[in-house]
Formats: C-alpha cells, structure tokens, sequence
C-alpha cells in the first residue's frame, strides 16, 4: 500500500497560456479557473510519432471537443499491423493539471502507452473514445486524482449531470446514478486492449472501468457494422492496483447509448446504459465457446464503495488483492435468467483483509473517519461507521471462491463486519451452485458470514435475494461441515431437523440438494407468492417477485430442498398463466408442488424445452389428469396433475428428464418448463393455507444426513501468497511477533506468546526471551532459542551464535526483569542507538544481524502498565542485494514477459 510517487517535471514543457480566471463561454457557471488550455492532435498517416519524456501542462480544452492533451484521431493501426515497423509509442509523459483528458485513443489501434503519469485532471484521463479501439497497449502508467468534467455524460457529477440539458429530449432531467457518475482513471470501451503494472488512484467514480459500446460511436460510427464488445474477449489483464476511488477501483459492467435523444428515449447520447454484458466467446460468436477473461494481480485498496464490481462471464480473478473497500469484490451475472447460458466466475489464490494495519490519515479526499479494526484505533473508513463491510459478496451466480485468505473482518457494536456476505437490500436471485472451498479465515475474522438483520442498510431484510440467500460449503473451510448448504437462519424451505443454527450469522447450516423453480406469471399484476414446504406449514417464503409493482407480469426464483413438497399461494386472484422453470436441477431432482386455485378452475398444461439462444421450444407433451394425490405419488414419472377441489390445490411434479452440463443452469437439451393456463371467473384471494394444513402436512426429514462437525485444521487451505506488490517478482518474509508481559498474561484469556514466519507459529510458554533467526537470503527459519534471562549464555549467544545474513525476532513472555541489560546489545542488530528500556515490561524486535547501513525495516516496539503490545506484524523484503545476497540468475519479470507478448517485440 505504499503511496505512489511520481515526477511531474521534464526538460521539454508544453503548456497552456493560462487567464487568472474563467473567461467567455468556458462553461464559467461550473468552473471559477480557466479551462482553455493547449492541445496536440495526431491524426493518421503519419510517418512516425514517437513522444518521449515531454511535460504536458495546463492543456485540453472543456469547451472544445476533441481538445484534449494529446490526442490520436483516428489514426488507424499504429504498430505493425499498420505498417510501422517501430511501432509508434508514447513514453515517459508526464501530464497533469489538464482541463479535458490526459490521453484520448480515438479510431486507433496497437499504440503503446508507457511509464505516462496522468495527474489532475477533468474527465476520464487514459480515455478510449468510440469503442472500435483494440491492441493498446497501457504498461506502467499512473493515474491520479481524476475530477468530474462536462464534456460526457459519464464525465459528470451529481451537479452537472442534472444542469447540462442541452442533448437530452425536451424537458427531461437527467438521472446521475444510471446515466452519469462514471469519471474514470482509465476508461476502456473495448476489452481487446491491454493493461499492464498500471496504477490508478484518487478517481471520483472508478479506477479502471471497462465499458461496452453496443456499435460504434462518434466519428466512427458506421466505420465497423458493430462492436461486438461485450463478446470480445479480453486483452492482458495483470499487475494493476487501484485504489483511493470512491466508487470502486475496477468496475467492469454496463454500456453507453448509442442512439440520440427522442420522445421514446429522452436520454442523452453516449449517456451510461445498463444494457451490456460483457460475455466474451472467441470470434466474438457466441455460438462459438467462451473465452475465460482473466484477472491476474489485482490489488485493490481504500475504495469507498467496492474493490471491484464485475459482471458477465466467463470471469477468472487469480493471485488478487483487496483490502479496506467497503467491499473487497462483487460478481454479478445477467440478471435473473442470464441469456449467456452455462457462464460461470471463479476468484482463486486471493486474499481479502477487512481492515489493514494502514490506518490512513484523517483530512484530504477521506470523508470517512472512526474507529475500526482489531485494535479499535481511529481510521478512514469506506462509507462511515456504520457500514456493514465484506470482504467478498455474493451476488447472483454462479461464483466459485476457492484458496483464498480472509484477514481482519473484526465486527464492531455499531457495524457488522463479514468476510463474506451478500449484495444488500437485493429483489433478485441467488443461485445454490455458488460454492466456497479451501478458504482460511484467520483469527482476526469475527465473522466468517453474515446474512443481514433489519436495520440501517439491510432495511427490512426481506427482498426476495435478501431471503434467499445461500452458499455451498463444499469441503467444510467455512463452517466446518463439509458439502453443506449455509442459507438464511429462518428461511424453513431449506431446512430439516439437523441442521445447525448460527444465530451470530443468521443463518443456518443443513446438508441436501437445493435448486431453483423459476416462476413466470401472466394476468396477475402485484401479486406476492406464499411457498410453504409441508414439513413446515407454519414457516412460509413470502417473495413479492423481482418486477416493479403493478407490471402486468412477474417472476420469482426461490430456492427449494429437492425431494420434497411445497405448497404456492397468491397475495390475490390467482393468475391465468403460470410458467414454472427448473433451473440448476439435476437429472432426476424433483419437487412435488402445490398451486392454489379457485375450486371451479378448468386448466390447460403442458410441458416443453426452451432453447435459450435460438427461442424455439421441443418436446411438447401435455398433461393428463389422475383423481387423488395418492395415484399421482404413483406415477412420478408421468405427466399427469391432480386437482383437488375441496383444497383448491393443483399438485404436479417438477422432475428433471434430463442432465446439465458444466455450470449450465438448464438441460443440454434445453430449459425443461411447465406451464399452466387456468381458466376461472373468480377473483377471490387464492391462499389455500388454511384448507392445506394439517392435511398435507408432514413429518420433517433429511434427504441427505447431516455431516460430523470437523475440527481439525483445514490442510492446503488459504492463498498460498499473502503478499503482493508493485513488483510481484519481489519476495516477502510474513512476521508476528506476540509478547506477553506478567499483567497482559493476567488480564488476557489468550495468553499465548509465539513468533510466526510465514504462517509457521512458534509458542512459547515459560518466562524469558525468544529468538527466531531467518536467513534474509532464502527466507528459511534457521534458528529457534529460548532463554529465562538476560545472563552470560544469552549474551554470548547475541554476540557470536546469529549467522551473517539474518533476520533476528525476539519476543518476551512474563517478568524478565532485565530488559534494560538487554538494551546495549540490540545496537548490534541494526537499531540506531541503545534502545532505553527503563521500566519497560514487554519488546518486539525485528532486527538484522549483518552490516551497516541497516535495513529500513529495523525496528522495537515495547510494552508497559496497561500500554499492551498486543499482536504485531511486518512484511520484510528477502534476498536484497543490500543484505548481500546474489539476485537469481536471469529472474524473469513477468510484466516485461507480457509487454513483449502485447506489442510482439522480440
């Protein structure tokens, strides 16, 4: 997390002449400084255009379109491709305090952009303009400080979203949360691009965002018949952080308009538009297989709102970073019934820590201040001090998390803190193939998940995402009990007599089989559905369906234990069309359901396959009638359906024919569907309940018993890397070291005193000092001795027993007594003069026992009375050759590796 320092000097200047203050018709209604700076514009056909180390100040034009900094207009391919022998590069710019942009590729592809620094600017800064832009190249960049401008809807503000109406529809006021308030450090219109080790911080709305152009934009339009960004797949994606953005660090989700404001669509042109899904096949085709878009060395730090928001698929998130968002990382798919059938996302080998040790400084951009973390110390804060914060969130599906870590997720008395939680106040679905496996949660995680309870920010907790609410547990690393479901604690459709509550989650452990019916209605406008499952009569699912209220149709997903029975009652009329889907079943999982009718109801069923891709439909089959329920639980197999008109009850079965593939959420053959058409003059309230119950009531059971709880360690679990960098081919030594003085030992029930290098905890139990040597070479733990007090053993031991080369910890336990003898001989292990320890009763000490000068890293802490040293932890750098160790032969660096594979230098 360290802060990035950039030089915004150079030898050559180009500015813009600049008035003390806004002029003429500079858009001064919005900005009191003048915005009519310089430009420079690259148009095509060049010979060569190579800009090297040139200092761009004061330029771009708010008034002006397509005056901006630097500017290439549609210049076409400018590497290879195109002719250009010596691609054409811009390296080592430094732009800043710019008026409009830092960078705009407009029309142009294979241009490498490198080791460019872009700070404070108005408007999107590295900016792809009309989405037809591929094979750029963005390596070693940064990113600073990115302020809202006028020029493009996605450029503004809350203020200048809703003042600018000069391109929308007459009389229409523009909505900021859905068209404007996207300002980014690096927007991208189109994935085929490739972003390498850049950095991106301080933005008013995102980081890095992806966003996809349904067609071609600008002066581009008509140039290609269409864009096919959101099937194209995505360029190189490795080694970016992205932090300090309030909206979050990288957002990959949503489109632009691309047709100009009208009655119909008052809108402005190029506004933000929630209609793309990035689902990137290769070719583009989507008939063709996906292609998996990998996110590779994210690190995502202090946003306010998410570390990273992604939706479509398929999405890969490997060897990634985030901490101290609001949320680390949220996935989200196509809604409630996603067209791009069978796409998944995964997020492997990542750690999320809730709250870091960097605590921040309280001024500045931080609108957010209070105390959090282990230690309760003051802090910045994402939202404020109440915000429920997690570290991964759960959000449509399907998702898998596997081998990742989870660090400081510490709940407070006024914010619930969750490693895990789930996307808040959600009317859509959740899918019971989501699925968690080989997680570590370390002991600075209070709660592993959470489910929500009524209060600030959950609201009522009762939409129909927030009440069903589920995970897979696959092997037991989050709750213990392996392949278990952990839903919400009082949703009875999933449960059975062994599950587990866990009141602090408000959720429930339980073993079975779980799927969703996805229902459809027509010609019942507001209705809410009632699902009461027969074992639990007296615990319904209420769902009031994801359409907004009134429309004339809606639908419902809930998420059901396979093999058993359920009953469905409506809020009013019961309605004419009913289409239940089955969705994540397996061949041969089935529900026996109940709809609720008036008694005088004639029907028409009748059963088929939906193609989701082509909308064609196979295996038509109507359904026959049996005369009691009994005859039907004999044919389960067969179409057949009971009404039973004293109950008012249409019962049926819902049984999967067919398997599924891969994480399809239908058939191979396709959607297995049932529909029901009624026909009734009735417009009585159809809620059966009361005829239901006690006659179809039945015995709670389990389909499948519940495990044994597992105690024992999880083996092979967590990310394998805790640490990640600016330079992830630098390695790092993980410490803690916990000391123990007599009182802390008293007051503490964990009165444990240990050092820890990388995940290995070395205890100690009797009173005195430990020491742990490391080679600062190689990493490995050399030495491990104790002594009882600071006697002639322990200083022969400190001057002449600690090899060259090492990293010494120490660490007390009890009442040595003698701290203060132990001082002079610290001096030798790189602190700068002898610590004075009069008094003291407890030391860390990272030292290094090897020359001068020392390593910054050296450092003492101590303890005293109730000042408690409590656990402490430091990241030390290995294999310097400042330690004297020799760097490995020809250590290959991965970001130059894909800079090369990027641009096709040798």
């Amino acid at each position: 997390m360290r802060a990035e320092v950039a030089l915004l000097s150079r030898n050559i200047l180009i500015y813009g002449e600049m008035e003390n203050s806004c002029y003429g018709d500079n858009l001064c209604q919005f900005y009191n400084h003048d915005t009519y700076g310089g430009h420079i514009k690259i148009f095509g056909n060049f010979s060569s255009v190579h800009l090297s180390y040139v200092e761009l100040k004061n330029m771009g034009q708010q008034a002006e379109r397509d005056h901006y900094p630097l500017h290439f207009h549609m210049c076409g391919d400018v590497d290879q491709r195109g002719g250009y022998w010596e691609p054409t590069y811009v390296d080592g710019l430094s732009i800043h305090h710019s008026f409009s942009r830092c960078l705009t590729i407009h029309a142009t592809n294979g241009l490498l952009v490198k080791d460019t620094v872009g700070y404070d600017t108005l408007g999107h800064c590295f900016f792809l303009e009309d989405g037809i832009e591929q094979r750029n190249t963005f390596f070693h960049n940064l990113g600073l400080l990115t302020r809202p401008g006028t020029q493009l809807p996605t450029d503004r503000n809350d203020t200048l979203c809703t003042s600018i109406k000069d391109k929308v529809y007459k009389g229409y006021t523009p909505s900021p949360s859905t068209e404007c308030k996207a300002v980014s450090t690096f927007w991208i219109t189109n994935p085929n691009n490739n972003l390498i080790s850049n950095a991106a911080a301080g933005s008013q709305d995102a980081g890095i965002w992806f966003v996809f152009h349904s067609s071609s934009t600008g002066d581009s339009h008509g140039l290609v018949p269409e864009t096919k960004a959101e099937l194209t797949p995505l360029g190189i994606f490795y080694n970016n952080r992205v932090h300090s953005n309030f909206k979050a660090g990288l957002f990959i989700d949503k489109g632009v308009k691309t047709s100009k404001a009208s009655a119909a669509d008052p809108r402005e042109y190029l506004c933000l538009d929630n209609s793309a899904r990035f689902r990137p096949h290769q070719n583009a085709d989507p008939s063709r297989p996906r292609v998996a878009a990998v996110i590779d060395t994210l690190i995502s730090f202090k946003n306010n709102d998410l570390g990273a928001w992604i939706r479509g698929g398929d999405i890969v998130i490997q060897n990634s970073g985030f901490a101290d968002n609001g949320v680390g990382l949220s996935f989200a798919s196509d809604g409630s019934y996603p067209k791009d059938e069978g796409s998944s996302q995964e997020v492997t080998q990542s750690l999320f820590v809730g709250e870091s040790q960097n605590r921040g400084t309280n001024g500045g951009q931080n609108k957010y201040w209070g105390p959090g973390g282990a230690d309760a110390q003051m802090r910045t804060l994402p939202r404020n001090r109440t915000f429920p914060i997690r570290g991964f969130q759960i959000y449509d599906g399907p998702v898998r998390l596997t081998q990742s870590t989870f660090r400081g997720f510490i709940p407070t008395p006024e914010r619930y803190t969750s490693a895990v939680g789930f996307n808040l106040k959600n009317t859509w679905q959740l899918n019971p193939r989501n699925n968690l496996s080989q997680l570590r949660f370390h002991s600075t995680v209070g709660l592993q998940t959470f489910f929500g309870r009524p209060g600030q920010w959950f609201e009522e907790n009762d939409l129909d995402g927030d009440k069903n609410s589920i995970f897979h547990d696959v092997d037991g690393s989050v709750t213990g009990y392996r392949d278990t479901y952990v839903g919400r604690g009082d949703n009875y459709l999933i449960q059975h007599p062994g599950c587990v509550h866990m009141s602090q989650w408000s959720g429930v452990i339980c073993s079975g089989r779980y799927s969703q019916v996805y229902i459809q209605t027509q010609g019942a406008p507001s209705l809410s559905l009632s699902i009461s499952r027969d074992e639990y009569p007296d615990a319904p699912l209420v769902l009031r369906g994801t359409n907004s209220q009134g429309a004339p149709s809606q639908q419902y997903q809930p998420i059901l234990m396979m093999s058993k029975s359920y009953t469905m009652h409506w809020s009013g009329p019961a309605p004419r069309e009913v289409v239940l889907s089955l969705i994540n079943f397996n061949k041969d999982d089935w529900v026996l359901v109940g709809l609720c009718y008036p008694s005088e109801t004639t029907f028409q069923i009748m059963a088929d396959i939906n193609d989701r891709q082509s909308n064609t439909f196979d295996d038509l089959t109507d359904y026959g009638t049996v005369s009691s329920l009994v005859e039907l639980e004999k044919k389960p197999m067969e179409r057949k359906y009971f009404f039973d008109q004293p109950a008012g009850l249409l019962w049926l079965y819902l049984r999967a024919r067919h398997g599924r593939d891969g994480h399809s959420y239908c058939s191979v053959r396709g959607c297995e569907r049932v529909k029901v058409m009624a026909t009734t003059s009735s417009k009585q309230t159809c809620n059966c309940t009361a005829k239901a119950y006690p006659k179809y009531s039945r015995s709670p059971s389990a389909v499948v018993p519940m495990p044994a709880l597992n105690t024992q360690p999880c083996k092979g679990c967590g990310a394998k890397q805790l640490v990640f960098s600016s330079e992830p081919w630098t390695s790092y030594l993980q410490t803690q070291i916990k000391s123990l003085s007599s009182q802390e030992q008293q007051q503490r029930e964990d009165n444990s005193s240990f050092i820890t290098v990388n995940e290995e905890t070395m205890s100690f139990s009797q009173p005195g000092y430990f020491l742990v040597t490391v080679d600062a070479c190689s990493g490995k733990v050399t030495k491990k001795t104790s002594f009882s007090k600071m006697d002639a053993k322990m200083e022969q031991y400190l001057k002449s027993g600690i090899a060259k080369r090492s990293i010494v910890l120490m660490a007390t336990r009890g009442q040595p007594g003698d701290l203060v003898a132990v001082a002079p001989h610290l001096v030798s292990f790189g602190l700068a003069k002898a610590a004075s320890l009069h008094s003291k009763e407890s030391l860390a000490l990272w030292g290094f026992q090897g020359g001068a000068p020392p390593p910054p890293w050296v450092s003492l802490r101590t303890g005293q009375g109730d000042d408690f040293l409590g656990l402490q932890e430091r990241y030390l750098p290995l294999g310097s050759e400042a330690y004297g160790c020799t760097p490995p032969a020809a250590q290959s660096r991965k970001d130059l590796e894909l800079l090369k594979k990027a641009t096709g230098q040798q």
